[in-house]
């Protein structure tokens, strides 16, 4: 007889004894589980957002919250310097999900390994002998590198569209990533008459390898200056909008801090050697200043870069059809944003989306008669502002002494009841040299209206914040979202309309792939909220105009035309 049978007789007592044990671990560690992580009441929306709301997502963090995934997709990013709760984990992780791209799983050392845009090409599948207005064409495209072989892995950034030359016809298809080297569009046949395809490749995977890389680990790329002055003294020193090495951050003495009391925004100066933080007076950009590698720099030449596939597109023949397909649902706040979401036709775009119309000059006064347009976003919205004044010369603008380019700009009509106005949407903001006094976040302007029936927001936000973190565009996301739900409950008939990002930069600084992300991340955290979300990036893609951050005339003036017709749906 062994120890143990002195001790415990029956070896059933000693299997009852373990089990006991176990249960009571087990108990004690999911009870430790249910406690340090909070439920969610409200089910988590599906991975494509169409059902989503900002209303599903309850617990909140200190931002940002960064899962274990999150290295796998993107460079990790870096904790910002404040901690005040903004958005929940939950909706981050959604977030982080929806901005998901493959990306090559090491880092490329030989150009032969990258994406070579002259190499690849792309086929009509199925192509028929004819087609009817409303059918769709499907389109493959395959990748290859610069040795000639074929890519096995995705994450390429292609931009695909149909057109027609002559009749001065277009239309946006979305490409779809197979993550295996092979990709496919689909294209809606939204015209009568002949239709080629032409696909571009914007950048390769390896290229966004960089560009996420620099956006997450380099905030110094881009610098802004900050002017103090005082008396007789004056001094320039850098600033942005997070603290960076660039700022002397490894000092003692470090930096100016300008905590925003209502946002909680902080904006960050290299500390003056000789005056004090309050005699911050004008903010102006800096410069350009990212450190590229000799092979960075060689995958994100232009060479490389917006490179339209080679090989003669078939044409596709497309007979028309007595039913009428145009959309006639009236242009009101909620709608969703199709695929294509319109077309040009003799460069006139068609909405998809509802039933747009034209606003020639008489319209246009007709349809702003009694209205109090607010204004606040970057450069490109600021093309809407000075179009309508060049239709509406009768709108005299108030001559404020304030910068041409970041405002703020006001133009009235007294005989009208018509006011219109412009801002910026405040720091960080590539411009000249402005008074730190006119540049209002865009949270603080809402907080400060009264809104109502006759009363109409627009704004954008993403081209300033393509050469930061990915974290504090979505913090300015989130607190400007909590400003225009604050504006609807006080006055629900106010008009919010989000204008989308448009294409046009294509570099480390301001990639269309960094845009992209960015529009993503501002349509999936207003989705669901009683506003226009008013897309432009389609239309700005499939034009046939050169790329340009600032669209030619002809496109603001349809971009104009969608915005009224939400104005002005009757």
């Amino acid at each position: 007889m062994n120890i143990y049978s002195k001790i415990i007789p029956n070896k059933w007592l000693m299997l009852g004894f373990c089990l006991t044990s176990l249960i009571v671990y087990w108990y004690l560690y999911v009870r430790n589980r249910r406690e340090s992580v909070p439920r969610v009441s409200q089910p988590m929306c599906s991975h494509t957002m169409s059902n989503c709301t900002s209303q599903n997502f309850e617990r909140t963090i200190s931002f940002p919250y960064t899962p274990s995934h999150f290295a796998n997709v993107f460079t990790k990013p870096k904790t910002p310097s404040t901690n005040i709760t903004v958005i929940s984990k939950e909706e981050w992780d959604f977030l982080l999900e929806e901005l998901k791209w493959p990306v090559p799983s090491t880092e490329i050392t030989s150009l032969s390994d990258t994406t070579d845009p002259y190499l690849c090409s792309f086929f009509v599948i199925n192509l028929k002998e004819t087609y009817t207005v409303g059918d769709f064409v499907n389109v493959m495209i395959v990748a290859r590198k610069n040795n000639g072989a074929p890519k096995t892995y995705g994450g390429d950034f292609f931009q695909a569209k149909l057109y027609n030359t002559e009749l001065k016809a277009s239309t946006f298809g979305s490409v779809v990533d197979h993550y295996n080297g092979t990709y496919t569009v689909s294209f809606a046949l939204l015209w009568p008459g002949a239709a080629r395809v032409s696909v571009r490749l914007i950048h390769s995977s390896e290229a966004v390898q960089i560009l996420s890389r620099y956006r997450e680990e380099d905030p110094d790329k881009v610098f802004f200056h900050g002017y103090f002055e005082d008396g007789g003294q004056k001094e320039t020193v850098m600033c942005n909008a997070m603290k960076s090495p660039g700022l002397n951050v490894s000092s003692s003495i470090c930096c100016c801090e300008y905590p925003d009391p209502y946002t909680g925004e902080i904006w960050f100066c290299r500390r003056p050697t000789s005056l004090p933080c309050s005699a911050l007076v004008y903010h102006s950009m800096g410069g350009y200043q990212a450190n590229l590698s000799k092979n960075e720099s060689a995958v994100l030449n232009r060479n490389h870069t917006n490179v339209v596939l080679p090989g003669q597109s078939p044409v596709i023949k497309v007979l028309s059809q007595e039913a009428n397909l145009r959309e006639t649902k009236r242009c009101i706040r909620g709608l969703d944003t199709p695929v294509p979401s319109g077309f040009f036709f003799k460069d006139q775009w068609t909405s998809q989306v509802c039933a747009m119309k034209e606003f020639p000059r008489e319209e246009m006064r007709r349809c702003l008669t009694g209205k109090e347009v607010h204004m606040m976003g970057d450069s490109t919205l600021r093309q809407w502002f000075e179009f309508i004044g060049k239709t509406l010369p009768e709108l005299a603008p108030i001559k404020r002494h304030s910068s041409e380019k970041s405002g703020p700009l006001l133009m009235v009509n007294s005989q009208t009841n018509t006011y219109i106005t412009w801002r910026a949407h405040g720091l960080p903001l590539r411009t000249t040299k402005t008074p730190m006094a006119d540049l209002h976040y865009i949270a603080n302007e809402l907080k400060d209206l009264a809104g109502g029936e006759h009363t109409v927001v627009a704004f954008n936000l993403w081209a300033h914040f393509t050469t930061h973190p990915v974290h504090l565009f979505v913090r300015r996301i989130a607190i400007i979202r909590r400003a225009v739900k604050s504006l609807l409950q006080r006055a629900p008939h106010t008009l919010v309309v989000i204008k989308s990002a448009n294409t046009g930069y294509k570099d480390v600084y301001g990639s269309d792939w960094l845009s992209w992300q960015l529009d993503s991340v501002l349509r999936a955290m207003f989705r669901g909220l009683p506003v226009v979300l008013m897309d432009v990036w389609q239309m700005t893609s499939c034009h046939y105009s050169p790329d340009d951050i600032h669209p030619p005339a002809i496109v603001i003036q349809n971009e104009v035309n969608l915005f009224l017709s939400f104005v002005c749906p009757h």
